[in-house]
């Protein structure tokens, strides 16, 4: 049998388990409460479990690559959401053009390192 999927879902951990909750539903994403300590996040068809847990070398390494269609209007919906002037921890960058694509960063209250990109066509 050859290895064959539907999703993967990757777990992330939070500092402040409300906070993050919070964050993340603001950012847009709907939740669905698996436990008293972990909510699975979606958008569409994919989505992340978040956890009531934290341990500082796991999600000070952690990162999250979340491929858009139209990254500047991403861009655009995120500012206006001022999740950094909401939440204390939250920091936004601007586009950076790579050889590869294009992305911005996003860092949750956590500190997870949100990769916001498009791939260039080829």
């Amino acid at each position: 049998m050859k290895l064959s999927g539907k999703s993967i879902r990757t777990f992330i951990g939070a500092k402040d388990y409300t906070i993050s909750r919070n964050f993340y539903n603001d950012l847009g994403f709907k939740e669905i409460v698996t436990s008293e300590n972990m909510s699975y996040f979606c958008s569409g068809d994919f989505g992340f479990y978040l956890q009531d847990a934290y341990v500082k070398d796991w999600v000070d390494n952690s990162m999250v690559f979340f491929e858009v269609t139209d990254l500047k209007s991403t861009l655009t919906h995120i500012k206006s959401l001022n999740l950094t002037e909401k939440y204390d921890k939250v920091r936004l960058s601007e586009i950076v053009h790579n050889d590869w694509g294009s992305e911005f960063f996003l860092y949750d209250p956590s500190g997870i390192l949100w990769h916001f990109g498009k791939f260039k066509a080829y």
